[in-house]
């Protein structure tokens, strides 16, 4: 049996010629850094970061059965959502436990687009048809996750990145709020879409862009200003906003109340996947909660490495994500421990054990960066 081989974007060869270290990632070979992680990450924070985000999945949907179908998947009330709008949501098993993790645009009343993650493209659109309500059949058109790779997806994050795409469009993006849409010719391209949304808690969009367009604006970004960024200050920036990163923070395993996600839990809507799980979770408390980890000494925490009490002598959890936070100066950890205000309150002392030694760690509030104390 040959071996599959890794798939590239439409700008890989952008990220050699910045001679970008390339990885495989999800099956695509991707850039993990240019200049290197601190560096970049500090770009994004203090000026405009660009990210070729092209391996993200994106399934089209379409017909008066769209909406009954995302509905009866996702946990959030897409059902609010205007045109030009977008919402971030889980997706259950009905266990509870979460299938991925996506964004939900209406672009109009009849027509969505999921983004999903590229590890989980093929599992997630064949979840999708394995559980299509009745009422959605009837009147239901979607698109593959190959079918959406029509669009190359950019974004560009950090405090001057809405001026730089601003200075490219023909329509007013400075308007744009959080999770708003516009369709727009950027840089002599049409049929663009940006949208008010990213992974690393700055101002910025993702830009939905023809794929036969992708390096010319790319090209166009990078003239503005904009510094290309790897997926390794991709994770740093998004571990200091705790934002989770599914198959680390939540999998299977794990329910969206676990995680702290109850905000994008919405029972009131009606019926969903893993709604009776989740419903119980919130009225009874969940055995576990998702906390984040601030090091009072050196070291650097992993995926994987153990949670222990304050003595270091009983394992109560397991860390999830973990790293030296740039904007900080400290290393960070989040990890699932007991719902217990011995070891889930804010100012609980605990430990983490790297190289099997015990370093003192406390849960602090997050996320651990906070853009209007910085």
């Amino acid at each position: 049996m040959t071996e599959q081989k890794p798939r590239r974007t439409p700008l890989y060869e952008k990220h050699v010629a910045h001679k970008a270290r390339i990885v495989d990632f999800a099956g695509w070979e991707m850039p993990i850094q240019y200049e290197g992680i601190v560096a970049e990450h500090n770009a994004v924070r203090e000026k405009a970061g660009l990210f070729d985000v092209s391996h993200m999945g994106r399934v089209e949907l379409f017909g008066k059965g769209a909406l009954p179908a995302i509905q009866h998947w996702i946990t959030n009330d897409a059902s609010r959502l205007q045109d030009n709008q977008a919402l971030y949501t889980p997706i259950c098993y009905p266990e509870g436990g979460v299938v991925d993790d996506c964004l939900v645009y209406r672009l109009k009343e009849e027509h969505f687009i999921i983004v999903i993650n590229a590890s989980n493209r093929d599992k997630d659109f064949a979840w999708f048809q394995a559980n299509i309500p009745a009422e959605a059949k009837a009147d239901l058109e979607m698109k593959t996750p190959e079918d959406g790779d029509k669009w190359a997806l950019l974004a560009i994050q950090g405090p001057q990145a809405r001026t730089m795409l601003n200075e490219l469009a023909d329509a007013d993006l400075m308007p744009l709020k959080h999770n708003q849409l516009s369709h727009t010719t950027i840089a002599g391209i049409a049929d663009c879409m940006a949208a008010c949304t990213g992974y690393t808690g700055e101002d910025g969009f993702e830009i939905f862009v023809p794929t036969a367009q992708a390096t010319a604006l790319w090209d166009a970004l990078i003239n503005q200003g904009a510094v290309p960024i790897g997926l390794g200050a991709r994770d740093t920036l998004r571990m200091e906003m705790r934002y989770p990163l599914y198959g680390n923070d939540i999998d299977q395993t794990t329910t969206p109340i676990e995680a702290g996600l109850n905000w994008t839990v919405k029972p009131d809507k009606g019926d969903f996947i893993g709604r009776d799980v989740l419903v119980e979770q919130i009225q009874n408390k969940p055995p576990r909660r998702l906390v984040g980890l601030l090091l009072k000494e050196r070291g650097v925490p992993r995926h994987g490495y153990k949670i222990f009490d304050a003595a270091g002598e009983q394992e109560i959890g397991i860390l999830t994500s973990g790293g030296f936070a740039p904007s900080l100066q400290q290393s960070i950890g989040i990890g699932y421990v007991p719902a217990n205000p011995a070891y889930a309150k804010i100012g609980s002392a605990l430990t983490i054990e790297i190289r099997n030694k015990k370093i003192a760690a406390e849960v602090v509030k997050t996320p651990f960066f906070n853009k209007t104390k910085a």
